[in-house]
């Protein structure tokens, strides 16, 4: 695969970005790939290890050698032809996806992974520049009609694969543009949406209708695509957040991460928000409660709005620099990263506890935190105590709370139509079928596994449509 010593002659090579004074003062993406030149000789450091790790690492299965081979020797096409034979829109994870694929590179275990993320990328937006990616339509139609709820990426690719097949497919969606929190809850700097518009039209020439502005369970009954339809997704994410209450919750100045992230989106796509309802770090001190990518959008959002200072909390302790690849490899580490948010400026704190907020007027002006540590008792639980004495005391405008999300939102459809849950609140499916207890209503991605990356959201899709392409004609050719 590849040059059989390139990843002993080549050394990785990453996307550029603007630099910082240039970036935040704007909302547009700011990496460079590579040239294609480089991109072919990063192809040429995929070894040929006997055993692909990397598949294994990916959600979707990504024949990733075959593809970074076919790079190599400039055959863009074939490789894009590989790169969409296993996963519908490359052009997302080739964005948003952490990439587990690179960790599990074997190269990774002696040295620095296959830029994989970056070369999927390339192809993807090679086969758009030169036009090789065209609607599929089916050649025939089925006569079965399929109501996909939610549009995020599993509802995405589960319409596409059922379109291609030759089923009526309407994706429904409560906001006004299709994407879910991949529209919404990603910033613009991060994940250009023009990405998602482009793609919606490849769709909707293959057959797909979108419904925007329609909220089942609660605009439209949930039942009522029960008669309509001949089958029924539910792929409406899991949007329920993880609350913080502690004294002072109720002050204003305290956000969930979300309800930030999609109002400043929202008025970057053109949207009306009005300054009463819009939510602004100008001038301001922020408090991020949450290490993960969604505090780090809360970061790079509120550096681009002109907050004065941002101090991101994590509960956990600080990660490893370096984690020892020998025991963790080729799963996922645990290790200290640091996102491009964070670097265009933040203050991280491990270990610390939110204890209380504190305010004046009815506003939030700070928040009491304490240090903690972590122990394992005998039989190998974490413990946390706090450390007696830590308390300290962080002045706070604006808090956001980018602690995950907790399950789906059970208001509304889910209560309307009796689905079984299991026990985290998430939408009963097993993976053999996604079907759920009721009679052909289906569920894939969040909100049947709870919160998770782009890259499962897609996999969840395609064996979704996968699962109802047999349930309604007997047999499918769908890949599983």
């Amino acid at each position: 695969m590849g040059k059989p010593t390139g990843f002993k002659e080549f050394e990785r090579q990453n996307l550029t970005y603007a630099p910082v004074a240039e970036r935040v003062v704007h909302f547009k993406e700011f990496s460079k790939l590579p040239s294609e030149e480089d991109l072919k000789t990063q192809g040429a450091r995929c070894m040929d290890c006997g055993i692909p790790f990397c598949h294994n690492g990916c959600p979707v299965n990504n024949i990733i050698p075959d593809w970074n081979d076919l790079v190599y020797h400039g055959l863009w096409q074939e490789a894009l032809d590989t790169l969409h034979s296993t996963n519908n829109f490359p052009e997302f994870t080739g964005r948003i996806c952490p990439a587990p694929c690179e960790e599990a590179c074997t190269v990774n275990l002696i040295g620095d992974a296959v830029t994989i993320k970056n070369i999927e990328l390339a192809i993807v937006e090679k086969g758009f520049e030169n036009g090789w990616i065209q609607a599929e339509p089916a050649e025939t139609k089925t006569g079965k009609k399929v109501a996909i709820v939610g549009s995020g990426p599993a509802g995405m690719a589960c319409a596409q694969q059922l379109a291609r097949v030759g089923h009526d497919v309407v994706l429904f969606e409560k906001e006004n543009r299709i994407g879910g929190l991949m529209r919404y809850g990603i910033p613009n700097f991060k994940f250009d949406k023009a990405v998602i518009d482009r793609r919606m039209q490849q769709m909707q020439a293959e057959g797909v209708e979108f419904r925007v502005n329609q909220h089942i369970g609660v605009d439209i009954p949930a039942k009522s695509l029960l008669d309509e339809f001949d089958a029924v997704v539910l792929t409406g994410g899991a949007e329920k957040p993880r609350d913080l209450p502690i004294q002072g919750r109720d002050l204003q100045g305290i956000h969930f991460a979300m309800e930030f992230l999609t109002k400043q989106t929202k008025r970057v796509l053109g949207d009306d928000i009005p300054d009463d309802e819009f939510i602004t770090t100008q001038d301001q001190h922020v408090v991020v409660i949450g290490g993960g990518d969604t505090g780090s959008d809360c970061i790079g959002t509120s550096n681009r709005q002109g907050a004065v200072s941002i101090t991101q909390l994590e509960i956990m302790p600080a990660p490893p620099e370096e984690p020892n690849k020998l025991i963790t490899w080729p799963d996922w580490p645990l290790k200290m990263r640091t996102s491009t948010s964070q670097e265009e400026g933040c203050e991280r704190d491990f270990s610390v506890t939110t204890k209380r907020f504190i305010g004046e007027n009815g506003k939030v002006t700070g928040i009491v935190c304490a240090r903690v540590e972590w122990s394992q008792d005998d039989d190998g639980q974490w413990k946390m105590t706090e450390i007696e004495g830590s308390e300290f005391t962080l002045k706070a405008d604006k808090v956001f709370l980018a602690m995950g999300f907790v399950h789906p939102v059970h208001e509304g459809m889910l209560e309307e139509l009796a689905v079984a849950q299991d026990e985290r609140g998430n939408v009963a499916a097993n993976t053999d079928d996604y079907q759920t207890n009721l009679d052909k209503v289906f569920a894939a991605g969040d909100m049947r596994r709870g919160q998770s990356l782009v890259v499962w959201a897609i996999r969840e899709g395609r064996q979704a449509a996968h699962s109802v392409d047999t349930f309604l004609m007997g047999s499918t050719d769908l890949p599983r």
